[in-house]
């Protein structure tokens, strides 16, 4: 069975749901603003002869009709870096501060830590961790190319992750992008759909809600976690969050994203959900010809 028609009863308008899943996702880059700013990685790829075209609602993404991102003069140079368009949500969610402490729990290959680095203007210290230890390479890559000097690397479980070599003892904030069933990818990787088992979802799901609290317990109060996955399932999603708030001191705050979504689910095949999930977010590939997602915005509470 394909997975996607399990979600027919939340998605409004199901079959624009289905046509946009079918269709090759657009490849889009984000200027990186401590190597260049919007107009000259423009004005650089005029001079490479290659096409782009702006993202209407963040004017550091240019969205690139033909040819390869990473296949360009501004990319070898560090001005522009490939990322899905939709997967930009999470680090303008969390918002870091110059000269916070942030946990980046899921970090690899780090297209977020970069993202949240140049947000931070290269200060503070943003603790990139993966347990991924050959996906780390990646990410360790794209911080040298992009010039980011504030990012410190570790490899360990985001479930028990120990904070005993740091020199501090909690973070400001957190992001768990965490591995998941990766449904809201399908326009890039087909093979999802033909791939997925509800086995593997309720594998993850154990695994999500272990580095979703680790990172809770690890945040300071007051400070903030974001939760996002890359998949429709409530299991992954609002399940996973909803078992947080019965576990660890936290709450959902209202996340204003800057593309249009659909409020959370409160109740999915006989399970009820905390009230407070019509404030985390979903974001379905017909909406803003994207990928797809999900995103919470944690507050810690003590």
């Amino acid at each position: 069975m394909d997975p996607l028609r399990r979600y027919e009863p939340l998605v409004e308008d199901f079959s624009a749901f289905l046509a946009a899943c079918e269709r090759p996702l657009p490849s889009v880059v984000r200027v990186n603003p401590l190597r260049a700013s919007p107009s000259r990685v423009r004005d650089a790829l005029d001079a490479e002869g290659v096409s782009h075209e702006p993202v209407g609602w963040h004017d550091g993404l240019l969205a690139l009709p033909t040819g390869t991102p990473g296949a360009n003069w501004p990319y070898y140079q560090g001005w522009i870096h490939g990322q899905e368009e939709v997967s930009v949500l999470p680090g303008i969610a969390l918002n870091p501060d110059p000269g916070d402490r942030i946990w980046d729990a899921c970090a690899a290959p780090g297209s977020k830590t970069s993202q949240m680095a140049a947000k931070m203007g290269d200060r503070g210290t943003l603790v990139a961790n993966d347990n991924n230890l050959g996906r780390l390479s990646a990410l360790r890559h794209n911080a040298e190319r992009l010039g980011i000097s504030n990012v410190l690397v570790t490899n360990a479980d985001g479930r028990n992750y120990s904070l005993n070599d740091l020199p501090f003892d909690e973070f400001d904030g957190a992001l768990v992008d965490a591995p998941c069933s990766c449904e809201g990818t399908c326009r890039k990787n087909p093979d999802v759909r033909d791939q997925w088992t509800i086995d593997h979802v309720r594998q993850v799901v154990g695994i999500q809600k272990g580095i979703l609290a680790r990172a809770v317990q690890a945040t300071r109060p007051g400070g903030t976690v974001v939760y996002a996955t890359c998949t429709f399932a409530p299991e992954e999603n609002e399940a996973v969050v909803d078992h947080a708030l019965t576990q660890e001191a936290c709450r959902v705050v209202p996340v204003d994203l800057p593309v249009e979504t659909t409020a959370g689910v409160t109740e999915w095949k006989g399970e009820n959900f905390d009230p407070q999930m019509t404030d985390t977010e979903r974001v379905y590939p017909h909406f803003n010809d994207t990928g797809g997602f999900f995103c919470a915005k944690l507050e810690v509470t003590g």
